[in-house]
């Protein structure tokens, strides 16, 4: 009789496995065959520029398209220790030139945490973070984007995307994933800063209308509506 233990470890291995060799490859069809127009990338690199560490935030639910259209700059990128979930993400991501940092609010993350910071505190290092992932709730801000821009001085660059063509996945939040062929509109807005003196829920309030502003242009430029 087979041990459900056993085929469970064998389905995650085979996942991670199959998401680490197929899922670039996946991944590169799908957004690479789109036309980018891709609009505000001179806030992130003016700030890089002048010496100041980033930190680009974007929702959950478009997070592949910051994924992809920053791939290969060798950024930082987050990613849980969920198995096997978190795992395929981490793989596909440094294979495709993002350096991880693994953990999450929901997993214990305070290393996860204290590693961004540290990375921050480098001038020009760039992190990339969805502030309501990895499980929600959808476009609720968690603390960590700005308490780590509070504490280092990073400036937090938000970011929203969308493509003409895509698939949607429900769960928790409303998930894009672009079909080929498309047209991909990515947006970024103009630098937050947040001042340690501020309270996270104003921090809060301004960081989820600059994202929620961003995803409505990005959705009225491809022919989509909005709903927050």
């Amino acid at each position: 009789m087979a041990n459900p233990q056993n085929e469970k470890r064998f389905k995650n291995r085979f996942l991670v496995w199959f998401g680490e060799h197929v899922g670039p490859h996946l991944l590169r069809f799908f957004y690479n065959t789109n036309k980018w127009e891709v609009e505000g990338e001179c806030y992130y690199k003016s700030a890089i520029n002048s010496g100041k560490s980033v930190i680009i935030v974007s929702w959950h639910n478009t997070l592949l398209t910051v994924f992809m259209n920053l791939a290969k700059h060798r950024f930082y990128g987050m990613a849980g220790n969920h198995y096997p979930d978190a795992e395929i993400v981490a793989r596909v991501g440094k294979r495709l030139g993002w350096k991880l940092i693994r953990g999450s609010s929901s997993d214990g993350g305070k290393k996860a945490y204290d590693d961004m910071l540290t990375a921050l505190r480098t001038p020009g290092h760039v992190v990339a973070i969805t502030p309501d992932g990895p499980l929600g709730p959808a476009k609720i801000p968690k603390p960590g984007a700005i308490r780590a821009a509070q504490k280092t001085g990073a400036v937090v660059i938000p970011a929203a995307g969308q493509s003409t063509k895509h698939w949607v996945f429900k769960s928790w939040d409303t998930f894009y994933l672009n079909k080929p062929f498309g047209r991909t509109v990515q947006l970024y807005g103009e630098p937050l800063v947040f001042n340690k003196s501020e309270k996270f829920d104003d921090c809060a309030k301004k960081l989820t209308e600059a994202l929620n502003k961003l995803e409505k242009e990005a959705h009225s430029r491809v022919g989509m509506e909005t709903t927050n």
